[in-house]
């Protein structure tokens, strides 16, 4: 069995897993779902948190564990875990990117986000120069994250979902094919996805291939609304 570390997007936490981690368990494999630097229940200071501090708490938590690891990253923060693979390839198993940003050296998540013209987000991302921080305006949750989701998860969401650290998206990935480019890539698209929509998602993994590429006809939350099809998936990538 595996060891799966999930690493969730922006605005949210480790509650993004809640559903799927029961599921994995029940087959046998191990899950941690760690808040990152700022979020959830880590309380480091939202102005503090940088994209360093991050990566470094990611990989902390692969030290912990004996063997390897699959890392999960979704959304945004597919950046970190190809940071963390460019310093930890020999503790990394497998990468799975899920509608995340897969960036190639030397880019940042902002330049790919800016090429997004189809996402509903932007409009509705409040910014917060006092603390180097933005926020989401609750009336875009549901369209533009669960359309496809219970309403339940909306209003979790409208209590749970925080501000986010804007430095890490001008921070430019360092990668190498040495290092990263030595551990097998999977990415999860979501071809209903309104915040990381299909056109950047097969740009992202067409300019840096994967693998294999698994489809999901979900919206950007599949952990919320397919979370058995997802746990499908993600058993099929550890057993590849």
């Amino acid at each position: 069995m595996k060891t799966f570390i999930l690493i969730h997007g922006s605005w949210h936490s480790a509650w993004n897993w809640h559903l799927i981690t029961p599921i994995l368990e029940k087959k046998g494999h191990q899950v941690l779902t760690p808040d990152l630097p700022g979020m959830g229940r880590d309380k480091t200071p939202i102005q503090e948190v940088t994209m360093a501090a991050t990566v470094e708490k990611i990989c902390e938590l692969i030290d912990s564990i004996k063997g390897k690891v699959i890392l999960v990253g979704h959304s945004k923060n597919g950046i970190m875990i190809s940071q963390a693979a460019e310093y930890r390839p020999n503790k990394i198993e497998k990468l799975v990117y899920l509608a995340a940003y897969l960036i190639p050296n030397g880019k940042t998540q902002a330049e790919y986000s800016a090429q997004d013209i189809g996402g509903v987000l932007k409009p509705y991302v409040t910014r917060h120069p006092e603390t180097a921080s933005h926020s989401l305006q609750f009336e875009i949750y549901r369209e533009g994250l669960y359309h496809d989701c219970d309403e339940t998860i909306v209003q979790l969401a409208r209590v749970l979902l925080s501000k986010e650290p804007m430095a890490s998206a001008l921070n430019p990935l360092r990668l190498t094919q040495e290092k990263f480019g030595t551990v097998p890539r999977y990415y999860i698209e979501c071809t209903e996805d309104r915040a990381v929509t299909p056109f950047i998602q097969q740009r992202m993994y067409k300019e840096t291939p994967c693998l294999e590429v698994f489809t999901m006809r979900t919206g950007h939350s599949p952990f919320f609304s397919q979370p058995n099809e997802l746990c499908s998936i993600l058993c099929k990538i550890a057993a590849a």
